[in-house]
């Protein structure tokens, strides 16, 4: 017979009560049928046999006291009932085998010897579980002298070596959730589980369970080690084994498996819901319970292990499962976060610490300590931190672990210095601890297998990169080759076009002039006007400057282009109303044009403020410089009719209150420059003969055993023009140090019967000199090789400047905010500085230097964003119709221009240098030629098509300055595009700072929304249990209660008020001792 819990449907066999409750329990037979209807085949004894015997089967049935009393106040009749049905249950025979535990332990024995035999198939399995199961019936249901008897037998030991020895497919069984449902049944038993807990090592083994993917077993493992937790001298049990189940599993870090299993989707809702609810509890056990329930530190500590893990974006992600019970686990462990957080910051009388922000945290110790004895201390450790290793993927973080273990410890420990959480460093012996956590042997086994690997690594590497270099020069040659013939081609066949038509028309005024000479009057009427720039002229230009190189080729300084070549066609045209030859020199008109006709602007009506503004310190344009440009096209009257103007007058009213502005004061680091040790100069050998100085002898050595190519091989790759790519960039830049001067060729001629005594540096610079031409052919070859690197570098600036330029002229949503930002200027103005019909750019930077007379974090550029958010949202892309103003901001223009000139003499050297080489008698092997002729045709046009660009790029920046009003030639580049970069950068900056305080306003606000709604809830709970008192301890229920209550939350539910009281108590008296509490010595 049973006695069925008030908070359980099931009725489990066995007696089991509840957390409190008045009402008496409800008593059945074990089958469920009513006692009246058993007949007696006993008479009742005397009432005080009757007693006697009772208190004997109650006894043994292990009750608390309530439940005790419950049962003797049972009529006499339904006690000699439940006597006789015990008794009658016990003499069965059919059970006298299975009433005893010797026959599960033997049998249990048996199966962990046999699985290492052999495997188990379904029918073995299932009948191994029914045993299994037996048991745990028994231990639940069996009088207390079983329990007993299974605990004298050593049953437990019997359950843990089964557990431990378990093979893979058992532990993935049903068999391995009953064998932990046998240990949950043996602690449900007040004397079975102080023996569960009085073991060394059982909530280690059951810890070893949760690495099954079996999820019944996971829950039933964390249920039971949550409620452990629970009980008296529990707590620290379960920190030990999850410190085992580390090692156990090789888990980096305590609770890595459980926060991957709680991210981790299973795509069955039911068994995902209950495995994660069971984490959870399990979690707000491990931090709320033990220790944590009055210790901030501890919490604060182990709920940081937690976090580091990533805890709280998989909470963010767990909400969406939407169910109840999980949701409560989640609301409890934030609402306490949230508590401690709050009580933490108390403590230096702030609000909220943002412990992901190192600055701030020092910021506030070193305000705490500051002026107290202290101080000098944590200057110490700041020093000795300075010194500490910080070598990247090195191995030298454990000293920095060392360091955070002994301040955890500092920090944890106790007056008696018992430490809550397990791992104290036993030792503070720094060379131990380090010996401890690092293997020397392992560590220096594994850096000289490394370092072999890294210089077969580096051999393989230089082998294969001479070769893709090799592959890459050919390919990229080939490829521009390609180019370049495609483009002179289009080219040829435009310019044979031109050259046709040209002669034609030349033909047909050869006609005229002929017929006007045989008619023996000449009276030559006006001719037709040529296009710009004369036939002739056109003809000449283009023979002079794009005839392609045919054979045989012409030379490319024997063609230079005509000093002043008239504009061919298709250039810009003459501006509308100019006379016909206002190409060919006429002045232009003047821009002013309003002044000279005697028309002037519209005079502004604009709206007067109702009190003094701030005043907005732009720089006004002139209205001569007005017209023509983008502002002779805003009107910033419209501006007014939508603009809340009483809104702006009160964030930017002129009287406001003196506020202290606090600047950081900024460090500056020295850098210590060391001086580089010279060389360590060998002693050259007796027979050498050198005549080169021996410093620059001696570099020249270094040089050619970087090279690691002999003489003839350098010889041969300066002649084949380093077709075979040996040469690298570098290497021909620093050979271009060690040219042959004329002294040196003639001491060296001198001695050249000596060759074979010279040095080696002697030799080279010998062997060298015998080439014609070695520097120009040199020269030559490091400009083919840096030419396509020079023009990759030139032509993304160009670009900038003109993509920049073509931006900031065609863009529509800058415009509108200039429009907008004249309407406020002019609205907060007065006098001269008022009443502008534009302003200069520079004028843009000064909006944020504008506050707010209310909020000083609010400055004119953030309201303007609120303005544009509201009336203008599409100004708020503004950046995606200037994507180039950042890089066209780095562009010197004076440096660019001077690169450019100096590609195009090195151009012309080079085309010298070929012609001086086609003139002359070559020897076998020498490829200059060729190899030049293919890189002067295609480097040529592409040198010519960035003179264009150039060319473009220069007029189209002088009209977006003119576009502006800027005068130009007084501002660069870089100069005009970086104020607007800077703009745009501030712009982002105080979008992003507006969408901060929203978040964090909004934050703010669904936080009250959620403490108001857990108060609300817990209220009407503890109205509804209002009559049900009593907490969860050992005296006051059974083991399966207070695991029910764990996964339910409920043993979570005290009163809210009366925790925040009790932990505020215990807060500000532990801030207290913390304060006065000083350590006097440290036991090493």
């Amino acid at each position: 017979m049973i006695m069925a819990p008030r908070k359980r449907n099931r009725h489990a066999l066995g007696f089991l009560c509840c957390f409190g409750g008045s009402d008496l329990p409800e008593i059945n037979l074990k089958d469920n049928n009513p006692l009246q209807f058993l007949e007696f085949s006993v008479p009742i004894p005397p009432a005080e046999e009757l007693n006697a015997r009772f208190s004997e089967l109650v006894d043994e049935l292990d009750l608390t006291d309530k439940n005790r009393e419950a049962m003797f106040a049972l009529p006499p009749e339904k006690k000699w009932q439940i006597y006789c049905s015990k008794k009658k249950e016990q003499e069965d025979p059919n059970k006298l085998a299975t009433s005893w535990p010797d026959y599960y332990i033997d049998r249990i024995n048996s199966m962990a010897a046999m699985q290492t035999l052999y495997a188990f198939d379904e029918e073995e399995t299932e009948m191994k579980n029914k045993i299994v199961e037996d048991l745990k019936t028994a231990l639940r249901t069996q009088p207390m002298r079983f329990v007993t008897r299974f605990i004298e037998l050593d049953g437990l030991s019997c359950l843990l070596n089964f557990l431990k020895s378990m093979d893979y497919e058992t532990s993935e069984s049903r068999i391995h959730t009953s064998v932990i449902g046998c240990i949950k049944a043996l602690m449900n038993n007040s004397q079975g589980r102080a023996h569960v807990l009085a073991h060394p090592e059982s909530i280690n083994i059951i810890s070893q369970s949760l690495r099954t993917e079996n999820i019944k077993t996971k829950i039933a493992v964390l249920e039971i080690l949550g409620a452990v937790c629970l009980v008296p001298d529990g707590h620290k049990k379960v920190l030990q084994a999850m410190l085992h189940y580390q090692v156990y599993a090789a888990e980096r870090t305590r609770f890595q498996t459980l926060l991957n299993e709680l991210d981790r989707s299973m795509g069955r809702y039911r068994d995902e819901v209950n495995l994660k609810t069971a984490i959870m509890s399990f979690i707000n056990a491990v931090l709320n319970a033990g220790a944590g329930e009055d210790n901030l530190e501890f919490r604060l500590h182990l709920r940081y292990e937690f976090l580091m893990l990533g805890i709280q974006p998989v909470i963010d992600k767990l909400r969406g499962h939407e169910n109840a019970t999980l949701d409560r686990h989640l609301d409890f462990f934030e609402m306490v976060r949230n508590e401690d957080d709050l009580e933490l910051a108390k403590r230096f009388d702030l609000i909220h610490i943002d412990t992901k922000s190192a600055s701030q945290m020092f910021e506030l110790i070193k305000k705490r300590l500051k002026h107290t004895d202290a101080y000098p201390y944590l200057l110490s450790i700041l020093q000795h931190c300075l010194q500490m290793p910080y070598k990247r993927n090195g191995g030298t973080f454990q000293q920095w672990q060392l360091l955070d273990r002994i301040l955890q410890q500092i920090v944890l420990q106790d007056e008696r210095g018992d430490d809550p959480d397990i791992a104290p460093l036993e030792n503070f012996n720094v060379k131990n601890i380090i010996k401890m956590l690092v293997n020397e042997n392992e560590v220096k086994q594994w850096r000289d297998q490394a370092e072999k690997f890294r210089k077969d690594h580096a051999e393989l590497m230089s082998r294969l990169e001479k070769k893709e270099r090799e592959c890459e020069t050919k390919t990229q040659e080939k490829d521009e080759m390609m180019k370049t013939l495609n483009k002179m081609k289009d080219k040829l066949q435009k310019e044979s076009l031109e050259l046709r038509q040209t002669r034609d028309q030349m033909n047909d005024l050869v006609a005229q002039l002929n017929e006007f000479s045989q008619g023996g009057s000449i009276s030559f009427p006006p001719p037709p006007p040529p296009p710009p720039g004369g036939p002739l002229a056109l003809s000449s230009s283009h023979m002079s400057e794009n005839l392609p190189p045919l054979p045989p080729p012409l030379p490319f300084s024997s063609c230079p282009p005509p000093p002043a070549p008239p504009p061919p066609p298709g250039g810009p045209p003459p501006p509308p109303g100019a006379p016909p030859f206002f190409s060919m020199g006429m002045p232009l008109p003047s821009t002013t044009t309003f002044s000279s006709s005697g028309t002037s602007l519209k005079k502004k009506s604009i709206p007067q403020p109702s009190h003094p503004l701030k005043s907005f310190n732009w720089a006004k344009l002139s209205e001569e410089r007005i017209h023509g440009t983008i502002w002779n096209e805003i009107d910033d009257l419209k501006a007014f009719k939508v603009l809340d103007l009483e809104d702006f007058e009160k964030m930017f009213s002129a009287y406001q209150r003196h506020q202290d502005l606090l600047t950081n004061p900024s460090s500056c680091k020295q850098k210590e420059m060391g001086s580089t040790e010279d060389l360590y100069l060998s002693t050259r050998k007796v027979k050498e003969l050198s005549v080169i100085d021996g410093r620059r002898a001696q570099n020249c050595v270094i040089l050619l055993s970087k090279l690691k190519l002999s003489n003839e091989e350098i010889r041969q790759a300066i002649l084949k023009m380093d077709e075979q790519e040996d040469l690298a960039k570098d290497m021909l830049e620093q050979l271009l140090k060690f040219v042959p001067e004329k002294s040196d060729t003639d001491l060296l001629e001198e001695h050249k019967h000596e060759i074979e005594r010279m040095a080696r540096a002697d030799r080279f610079l010998f062997e060298m000199s015998r080439i014609d031409h070695y520097q120009q052919r040199l020269q030559a070859l490091f400009f083919k090789k840096k030419f396509p690197e020079r023009l990759a570098e030139a032509k993304p600036k160009v670009e900038a400047i003109l993509l920049a330029s073509k931006e900031l002229i065609r863009s529509k949503r800058l415009r509108q905010l200039l429009e907008v930002v004249l309407a406020f200027g002019n609205y907060m103005n007065k006098g001269q500085r008022g009443s502008a019909y534009g302003f200069k750019v520079s004028s843009l930077n000064k909006i944020a230097d504008t506050k707010s007379s209310i909020d000083r974090n609010i400055t004119l550029l953030h309201y303007l964003i609120m303005i544009f958010e509201k009336n203008y949202p599409d100004i708020l892309d503004i950046q995606s119709e200037l994507q180039h103003l950042p890089e066209a901001a780095k562009v010197n223009l004076v440096e660019l221009e001077k690169e450019v000139n100096n590609i195009k003499t090195g151009l012309k050297a080079v085309e010298a240098e070929l012609d001086y080489q086609k003139r002359r008698m070559r020897e076998s092997g020498d490829r200059f030629v060729p190899v030049m002729s293919d890189f002067i045709t295609v480097a040529s046009f592409s040198f010519s098509e960035l003179e264009d660009l150039l060319n473009e790029a220069r007029d189209k920046y002088a009209k977006a300055l003119k576009h502006f009003g800027e005068s130009e030639g007084k501002m660069q580049p870089d100069e005009f595009f970086g104020i607007f970069d800077t703009f745009l950068q501030s712009f982002a900056e105080a979008k992003q700072d507006l969408e901060n305080m929203r978040k964090k306003k909004e934050e703010e606000e669904r936080r009250a929304r959620m403490e108001a709604m857990l108060k609300e809830q817990r209220e009407k709970e503890r109205r509804q249990k209002k009559a049900k008192a009593g907490s969860i301890s050992e005296e006051s229920g059974e083991f399966d209660d207070l695991v029910s209550a764990l996964r339910s939350g409920e043993v979570f539910d005290k009163d809210l008020s009366k925790l925040k009281r009790n932990r505020k108590r215990s807060g500000n008296q532990g801030l207290e001792t913390s304060r006065e509490r000083v350590v006097t010595k440290l036991n090493y």
